[in-house]
């Protein structure tokens, strides 16, 4: 079939599973996206290609959608991806930002696809190796609670050891107690492995260690491999016509043959406005100091593991062992030495205390250090490689020792991503940006645990374009990123630079409206105050006086949304009794909880109003009278002391340009769109949206950020 005849068919599998859903009414929009959907996958060419043989370049093709609510994205890409995949004998992976969208997909929206399309089709979820437990690990903790010997079986880091012994014992106790039934229930059948399965996941802290890691699984030569859940899942992925998945396992497994490559399947970006972000926190690294332990353990492994398999490249363990410890205690020397007093003199604020090096240019005295632990990372790291070869060779010739094996190659497994990781820190700490080139962010961290002082080191990119371009877009074929909010300020060039397709030929962008009659539906209540959002005390304590005025009359369910940890605080700390009653604070329950008590209340006609960070601006969907109202204390700018925003923004007035207008308001135009989509999620809601800055109305980049929400009915109100 031709690429038409290809685009032609996907619509009309999705024009029939809209006749055929009951009560479904058609949407305009809904269907101008499925006709861009099934364009942009049915020109994209899949599949290896012989340009040396004569073969023409491969045709790339991106959509950048953006759908506001109610559009119905998720049917209008599902469906024509889907029947293309079919037709052309390929596969449609789908990466999400949320585990709440990945669940309604899977558990919902292609169950309710597959009942209705002709073609049968096979859908599973892909999750990251760490979600899952590893029943090696699970039964040497379920008989004691704790990893057996040094010599045998120790598989903790110091860190983890050190707050084992400070454990009370009933702590130890019910961790044995846990990890024993959690055993049980995995032997009987009434667990299937997977983390969030369980009735109650648990706290990182605990199930840490018996996660599966990529660096300690020996894959089918481990003696649990044919009960593994991890590779039970992979298995129903090979089967499957569509995956779900979510951005950071997608750029976390590039290269790594864990999803459909790229150049061979159709890929969909929900959420995609998180991409960015993503990409940087999957590129960023640092490295610890201060607690160095763990080299030592790693070496005393590596040589006695070595020796065993008579490897020769363990000559040399040593020497790079002592130099790795050594190097880095000078390294925290010279930190302290350069940067203590800007450390120490940090208030105690939520985190540790933090201090970036101007224009990614790291003082003299810090480079030849750097350039020595780089060089001795190298030389270990080469001669676990060949361990790990040699390991694997045993394993393939004495399967009957592969329990031992197995655990020779956990032990070494276990602590080699963390030499992995100094050898990536320190190589982008020395990354010298060329003059005009953009630099690395780099920062080193300060902060106190327990009596012990920990200094760490922190690189990261500045421009996630950059690092998409050349990681992610250069391996796809055909892409349709959607979400909500990609434009911004009314224009999608600010997400495609962040996207790294700004001036890609490939990509096209479509705007598909909301069907919803904002006007009608929703007012935007600009309430002004008095102070300057930029005196952040006084500001506070007006803004906090008219939201308690205003949120007293709330009839069902509200929501109110704070920039700061301190300012919600100010907040709650103001709440009159009786007013404490109706007020949900998040943390305070869990959200799962807080969201459950949160309907009872409105289903019972009693007000609930739910105090929330950023996260809560986000993906909650509480239509009707479970959010009549949404309270913005403050434009959300991002804070002012992330280090990666920090440097980017350096460089771009470095080189004549603005960060504010460029970067800051762009950013923020998103993140309001985001918080005031909460309001309006069904065609027959009516609801208020709040915001207490003036700023919205005031000045010309408030201005830019009006034009980027939907088109509520305005009301300025002067301060109360």
């Amino acid at each position: 079939m031709s690429s038409t005849e290809w685009a032609q068919a996907a619509l009309q599998s999705f024009d029939a599973v809209v006749n055929a859903t009951e009560g479904f009414r058609g949407r305009p929009g809904q269907r101008l996206m499925a006709e861009q959907v099934a364009r942009t996958f049915s020109s994209a060419t899949l599949g290896k290609v012989d340009e040396e043989g004569g073969e023409a370049a491969p045709t790339r093709s991106i959509a950048v959608i953006q759908a506001g609510t109610g559009v119905g994205k998720s049917l209008a890409y599902c469906a024509p991806a889907i029947a293309l995949a079919l037709s052309r004998g390929t596969r449609v992976l789908i990466s999400t930002a949320t585990v709440a969208l990945q669940e309604q997909l899977v558990n919902k929206d292609l169950p309710a696809l597959a009942a209705l399309m002709p073609q049968p089709f096979k859908f599973a979820l892909a999750k990251g190796r760490g979600r899952y437990v590893c029943k090696l690990k699970l039964d040497r903790l379920a008989g004691t609670g704790e990893a057996e010997e040094e010599g045998e079986d120790d598989l903790f880091a110091e860190e983890e050891a050190a707050a084992r012994a400070k454990r009370p014992r009933h702590e130890t106790e019910a961790r044995m107690q846990f990890y024993s039934t959690m055993a049980q229930t995995l032997s009987k059948g009434a667990w299937d492995g997977d983390r969030d399965s369980l009735d109650t996941p648990p706290e990182p802290e605990v199930w840490s260690p018996v996660a599966a890691e990529g660096a300690s699984c020996t894959g089918k030569h481990c003696p649990a491999f044919s009960q593994c859940t991890y590779y039970d899942k992979r298995k129903e992925l090979v089967g499957a016509q569509v995956i779900v998945a979510n951005h950071d396992l997608l750029l976390s497994s590039l290269g790594a043959r864990v999803l459909p490559e790229l150049d061979n399947c159709l890929l969909v970006l929900d959420e995609a406005h998180h991409l960015p972000a993503t990409a940087l926190d999957q590129f960023a690294c640092s490295m610890d100091l201060s607690r160095i332990t763990w080299i030592e353990r790693l070496s005393s492994r590596g040589l006695r593991i070595g020796a065993l398999l008579e490897v020769e490249e363990i000559a040399d363990i040593p020497k790079h062992s002592a130099q790795l410890r050594q190097t880095l205690q000078d390294l925290a020397r010279i930190v302290m030495d350069v940067y203590g007093a800007q450390l120490k003199s940090q208030p105690n604020a939520w985190g540790p205390a933090r201090v970036r090096v101007p224009r990614g240019e790291l003082p003299e005295q810090l480079i030849a250090p750097l350039g020595l632990l780089a060089a001795s990372a190298e030389g270990f790291l080469d001669a676990l490689r060949a361990i790990s070869k040699a390991l694997r060779a045993e394993m393939r010739d004495k399967p009957d020792e592969a329990k031992r094996l197995s655990t020779l190659y956990a032990q070494i497994g276990m602590l080699a991503p963390r030499l992995e990781e100094l050898h990536a820190t320190a190589q982008l700490l020395l990354q010298d940006a060329p003059e005009g080139a953009v630099p690395a962010a780099k920062w080193f961290t300060l902060e106190v645990d327990g009596d012990f002082i920990v200094v760490k080191a922190h690189a990261s990119p500045i421009l996630p374009g950059t690092t998409l371009r050349n990681h992610l877009w250069s391996a796809v074929r055909g892409a349709v990123l959607t979400s909500a909010t990609l434009t911004s300020c009314g224009h999608f060039d600010f997400f495609l630079r962040e996207a790294g397709l700004h001036g890609d030929e490939a990509a096209t962008t479509l705007e598909v409206p909301s069907p919803f009659n904002y006007a009608a539906q929703g007012t935007l209540i600009a309430a002004e105050t008095h102070a300057d959002p930029k005196n952040a005390a006084q500001f506070t304590a007006e803004m906090v006086d008219a939201l308690l005025h205003d949120i007293a009359r709330v009839e069902y369910g509200a929501l109110v949304l704070f920039t700061s940890r301190e300012q919600m605080r100010q907040a709650v700390d103001a709440l009159p009794t009786a007013m404490r009653s109706v007020v949900l604070v998040q943390n305070a329950l869990p959200r799962t909880q807080l969201l459950k008590r949160h309907r009872e209340r409105v289903e019972n006609g009693e007000p609930s109003v739910i105090f929330g960070m950023q996260s809560f601006g986000e993906g909650l969907d509480l239509p009707g009278r479970l959010c009549e109202s949404v309270f913005i204390t403050k434009l959300p700018f991002a804070p002012p002391d992330d280090p990666v925003g920090e440097a980017r923004a350096e460089w771009l007035r470095a080189v004549g340009r603005d960060p504010f207008s460029e970067l800051v308001v762009p950013a923020t135009a998103i993140r309001l769109a985001q918080w005031v989509g909460r309001a309006i999620r069904t065609e027959d809601d009516q609801a208020h949206v709040y915001c207490y800055d003036k700023r919205l109305t005031r000045t010309s980049y408030g201005q830019r950020l009006l034009k980027g929400l939907p088109p509520f009915a305005l009301e300025q109100r002067a301060p109360l």
